[in-house]
């Protein structure tokens, strides 16, 4: 279990700072940025990845059952369409609120999904999980609302910036509903790659590996058209002329593996944490990856202008959070889930 947490938290700290880099892109507008993003890290990393580390990739994939794969593609789809939500969001309200309101929509709903596919655990481990969930949640609820009173204390009081500041928080929490489909596709999709891989010949973590290439390309096969169209409806393509291409694929190819890498990760902890892993493990890594990038925004100046107040709602949520994850941390370790 504690081998499960320790992954679980290593995949949050790769989460939290995969958008770092988009703030040192230049002269890219989000469909730039985001879209070359996506093609990296819902295609060339899954494919290069699957191909150099399963031994017989091709006979694994091959022998998915259809209504499994059926499953994991509906819900990868809808998770592939929060991601690029997700995004978007970071574009309106920036890295510290688009994480807090994303992520805490996803642990609210993504913790306890998979009990639909792998039903209730006992009631004292239900507690705990609980208990725990919720105090991360008035932590991620805390930032949120730190991350408002930043953005007043920061911006005039015009229509625009209200209306685009409403849109961004909507997008949020759309993209964070629909986001939860990764659970889900992992929660269904595992057991039969983890088989299959195993009778490969493949270590237990290239599971991992297997998983995730199914959830990212299905996601990825409905995100990459959106792009396209908004790139080529705005007339952005001419945007990678820039002299700074080469600098800005660097930072993206960056997100992208730190995004694959982070959710490649937590798959293996859910595994490793057992019957829970896509519960507990599920709140830990979102809860991490919240805190880092919430201290990801203080290092970059996101609350330079932020009153003291903000600032304390921000403390506090982090303090909650923190909180949270230890009393899940602390059922497991005594062996209680």
């Amino acid at each position: 279990m504690i081998e499960g947490i320790i992954w679980a938290i290593f995949a949050g700290l790769m989460l939290g700072t995969y958008a770092l880099p988009e703030k040192f892109t230049k002269d890219f507008a989000f469909e730039n940025t985001w879209g070359l993003m996506f093609i990296l890290n819902m295609f060339l990393i899954p494919i290069i990845s699957a191909s150099l580390l399963i031994k017989g990739f091709g006979g694994v994939l091959s022998g998915i059952p259809t209504d499994i794969l059926l499953k994991m593609a509906i819900a990868s789809v809808m998770w592939g369409i929060g991601a690029m939500m997700w995004g978007k969001a970071i574009n309106y309200i920036g890295l510290s609120l688009g994480f807090s309101i994303f992520i805490g929509t996803v642990i609210l709903v993504g913790s306890l999904l998979p009990f639909l596919v792998d039903g209730l655990p006992p009631n004292n481990v239900l507690i705990y999980i609980l208990v725990g969930i919720a105090i991360v949640l008035v932590g991620v609820i805390a930032n949120g609302k730190a991350g408002i009173i930043r953005e007043s204390d920061e911006k005039s009081d015009s229509t625009s910036e209200k209306v685009s500041m409403t849109k961004g928080i909507i997008i949020a929490v759309v993209g964070g509903l629909l986001a939860t489909g990764f659970s889900f596709a992992n929660a269904v999709g595992r057991p039969y790659l983890h088989e299959a891989c195993q009778a490969a010949g493949n270590p237990e973590w290239v599971t991992s590996v297997a998983v995730m290439f199914v959830i990212y390309v299905c996601g990825g096969l409905v995100v990459t058209p959106y792009f396209i169209v908004k790139l080529t409806q705005q007339g952005l393509w001419k945007n990678f002329k820039t002299e700074h291409l080469g600098k800005n694929t660097l930072l993206i190819l960056a997100m992208a593996a730190l995004n694959f890498a982070a959710s490649a990760t937590f798959a293996y902890a859910a595994f490793k944490l057992g019957k829970v892993g896509n519960t507990v493990g599920y709140a830990i890594f979102n809860t991490i990856s919240v805190a880092v990038a919430i201290i990801g925004g203080l290092l970059t100046s996101e609350w330079a202008k932020a009153s003291g107040k903000a600032r304390l709602y921000l403390y506090i949520g982090l303090a909650c959070m923190i909180l949270g994850v230890v009393i899940i941390a602390l059922g497991n370790s005594q062996g209680v889930v």
